[in-house]
């Protein structure tokens, strides 16, 4: 059998996109490719097939490597560990693109954890379409959040663009004095009538997720325009995704005094202080040993920090971010 040249390859999956990364064991990223969609429930299990192997073979493609020279791979896969019925075969998948088993597969929120804090102890955040915590700390782990948009996935992108909705209905109805969100929304889908917005919600069209969860970029645009029904959203979201965090810290049993660190990833962040003060201050209510960081390296190469630390071979972080 070939011997590995020793590539490592992180796959970050989510419900928007999926990002293949493979570096060597120099820590060097030498081949990059983005995906549409991972979220099973959503897509299928076929079509997560498809959107693996496409990624596989586009990433080992630009390095001129074959799957014999994947040392080590980790897939993130959202919703992994959530279906004890479906989860073996999401398990076994990368088997039948890889030809080996030398890969790990878990939820994705492991590989904003791992690129956040270059897989150090602590805990991230994500809020992309939806939203889950993750950590680890001398030799434990937990998760919070995650349970999918229905009941959870509080502070997400979904969460936000709903309760934006909700707003929206309540100036059309006079509930809400009308700001800049009631004006945003009527230009964005061009309503002749304001109830013209329940054709667009519940339209039969897929991804209905993603598409909702896209409205959040209304809803900042609004709070950035002042409007306060926009503004309390966001600061419940940031207040929401620290209670997350905060419930991690608890099962993860930092002593009082010891420093936790904890970094963030996900969409939702790129509206900068809008989501990050409320956070923070959230946070600050919650413990005063909260270290907020700014991630280092991104979810995918957080993926391919993860492969090589289950390999047995830490890198040393010359990668790129």
């Amino acid at each position: 059998m070939k011997q590995s040249a020793g590539y490592f390859l992180g796959v970050d999956g989510g419900g928007t996109k999926t990002a293949f990364v493979l570096i060597d064991r120099s820590g060097q990223e030498v081949a990059r490719h983005e995906g549409g969609s991972s979220y099973h429930v959503e897509i299928g299990v076929e079509k997560l097939h498809v959107v693996l192997d496409q990624g596989v073979q586009s990433v080992l493609k630009q390095a001129g490597a074959s799957t014999a020279d994947v040392r080590f791979a980790f897939f993130g896969l959202p919703a992994h560990g959530e279906d004890s019925k479906i989860q073996p075969m999401l398990d076994l998948m990368p088997e039948a693109l890889l030809g080996h088993r030398r890969y790990a597969c878990g939820n994705d929120m492991i590989c904003g954890w791992a690129g956040s804090l270059a897989g150090e102890d602590g805990i991230n955040i994500v809020a992309g379409t939806g939203s889950i915590g993750y950590g680890e700390h001398q030799g434990l782990s937990a998760r919070g959040g995650g349970w999918g948009e229905v009941f959870s996935d509080e502070g997400s992108a979904y969460w936000i663009a709903v309760q934006g909705l909700k707003a929206f209905s309540r100036m059309s109805d006079g509930r809400l004095p009308r700001g800049p969100l009631h004006e945003l929304m009527v230009q964005e889908f061009a309503l002749t009538t304001d109830l013209d917005l329940c054709a667009h919600i519940y339209a039969k069209s897929t991804p209905q997720r993603d598409r909702i969860a896209g409205v959040s970029r209304l809803i900042a645009r609004a709070a950035a325009s002042g409007d306060p029904a926009a503004r309390r959203i966001f600061t419940e979201a940031g207040h929401e995704l620290a209670e997350i965090v905060d419930g991690i810290r608890r099962r993860l049993a930092y002593r009082p005094g010891e420093r936790v660190n904890l970094s963030y990833s996900g969409g939702v962040f790129q509206s900068g202080d809008l989501i990050l003060e409320p956070f923070r201050q959230r946070l600050s209510a919650c413990s005063a040993d909260y270290r907020l960081i700014s991630p280092r390296y991104s979810p995918a190469i957080g993926a391919a920090i993860y492969a090589a630390r289950l390999a047995g071979a830490p890198l040393d972080m010359a990668v790129n971010a």
